[in-house]
């Protein structure tokens, strides 16, 4: 059957699109009408019946189907209502141009960068050492064992079992002061940043302070809870005691074990210096310790929050050592502040996927995530040699700093290479995609080098090779020219 002029109509092998409401057509009769009508309006968002369409006469497609002609009437002023078809009064009835936005494919808006060879933007680990096989048999393990109970609605602060593993964990590794009823499990450092700046807010803070350089991501988060961000300045050692005196902040965001993204790890004397400001004014920290797991030559550096846990709330994630797109972290939360960031957690979501809570909870406690650090660990040192092996073979003199851990680096290269714009021009028309130190904070040296922020982790050395060789083969060859 085809409709008058339109020849056969889109359909599966060929067929007439509508030959698929047979099966409808042959639903029990009490429901045949309903049934009729989801297959059609199925066909139309699917695209089996495009927009333009044109459909058998009501009673063609009811003597081909073996309906009655009112249930197919029916049928189509029911869609025609909502805008699936349309009826042109002695022209029969189409399939409705609104149609076109049901079938549109969904939009994948993740960061991605088009046309890029190498890129070299920090913050992503490797993704291909996501340990899958030890994943899915702590994901089983959890299935079998886990009972009916669990799966209902959970403890916003995240799984009892989980929060009991991570403060384990986090004693051992961090030597931080980890009670698990302290202890919030989030999505990742950006939901913990967000529910310290609510609860913050809530007790009259107006202004953060952020590490300058150090991550805008934090400006713009505390920003979406009602705070205000100042930029306060870092040498050598840390936090300088003086601004941080002279800004009226109510609270600070710090990563003094490996600071973002200078590298360096806070001395003992400014550590303290920053805790006795917190005292003295009432004021809290937030210690943002993103990359705590890797370390390569020198000894891991204590969290700060073992020093005063009611002034710091202790944040951190496996974005790093497992993987971003899991989106689980955690929060160790100052006594103070336990029951109302709680509060905030459960009106944001009712907490974290219990399933996902439990196999990580599995994964740590079965020793498979330590497992796992050692792998990296290994990988990663491999790379940041390879990076640095390249940087000195193709744009000698440069020089590199924050490489005894982490998983990035800062490239300070040589003014002779320059000036910055025009090295980062000629980078990405090479196909590289680089990040200026510049960009994360207020610094901007006048002495012509180029600072560059280098992420390694998630390339593999020879790929490492290729995009510093890239590189040095674009400026070279602009620098010759006038």
């Amino acid at each position: 059957m085809t409709a008058a002029g339109t020849g056969p109509g889109p359909g599966t092998g060929g067929q007439p699109a509508w030959e698929l409401l047979l099966p409808a057509a042959g639903a029990p009769a009490r429901r045949r009408g309903r049934a009729l009508q989801e297959a059609l309006r199925e066909a139309v968002r699917s695209g089996r019946l495009p927009a333009g369409t044109r459909l058998p006469s009501s009673r063609d497609l009811a003597a081909d189907l073996g309906v009655s002609r009112g249930l197919v009437t029916e049928a189509y002023e029911q869609l025609t209502a909502e805008g699936y078809l349309r009826s042109d009064r002695g022209s029969g009835t189409w399939v409705g141009g609104a149609a076109r936005a049901a079938v549109r494919g969904a939009r994948d808006l993740a960061p991605r960068a088009p046309g890029v060879r190498v890129d070299f933007r920090p913050g992503t680990p490797d993704l291909s050492l996501f340990p899958r096989s030890a994943w899915a048999a702590a994901q089983r393990t959890v299935l079998t064992r886990t009972p009916h109970s669990t799966f209902g609605y959970p403890d916003p602060r995240g799984l009892p079992e989980l929060r009991e593993a991570l403060a384990a964990l986090l004693t051992r590794r961090r030597g931080v002061v980890a009670d698990p009823e302290r202890l919030v499990v989030c999505s990742g450092v950006a939901q913990a940043s967000t529910l310290m700046g609510f609860a913050l807010r809530g007790r009259g803070v107006r202004t953060v302070g952020i590490e300058d350089p150090g991550s805008p991501e934090h400006g713009r988060l505390f920003a979406s809870t009602g705070l205000g961000t100042v930029w306060l300045p870092l040498d050598g050692e840390g936090l300088r005691p003086g601004p941080l005196a002279a800004s009226g902040v109510g609270a600070v965001v710090v990563t003094p074990s490996h600071q973002f993204p200078s590298g360096i790890a806070w001395s003992a004397d400014r550590r303290a210096a920053l805790l006795d400001w917190a005292r003295s004014a009432g004021g809290y920290v937030l210690e943002d310790d993103y990359d705590g797991d890797f370390r390569y030559d020198r000894a891991p550096v204590g969290a700060l929050q073992g020093l005063d846990p009611e002034r710091v709330a202790y944040a951190g994630s496996v974005s790093k050592s497992l993987a971003p797109g899991l989106r689980l972290g955690w929060m160790l939360v100052p006594e103070a502040l336990v029951d109302e960031v709680a509060e905030r957690k459960r009106t944001m979501d009712l907490g974290n996927p219990v399933l996902d809570q439990a196999v990580l909870a599995e994964f740590v406690r079965s020793g498979a995530y330590d497992r796992h650090l050692r792998r990296c660990q290994r990988a990663y040192r491999e790379r940041r040699d390879a990076l640095l092996a390249a940087l000195a073979e193709f744009l000698p003199g440069t020089a590199v700093s924050g490489i005894a851990a982490g998983l990035h680096v800062i490239a300070r290269v040589p003014a002779r290479f320059g000036p910055p714009e025009r090295f980062l021009e000629r980078a990405a028309e090479a196909g590289v995609a680089l990040r200026p130190l510049e960009e994360y904070g207020t610094g901007r040296p006048a002495d012509g080098d180029v600072r560059l922020v280098i992420g390694y982790a998630h390339l593999t050395p020879p790929v490492l090779a290729e995009g510093i060789r890239r590189v040095a083969e674009a400026v070279g060859a602009g620098g010759t020219r006038a």
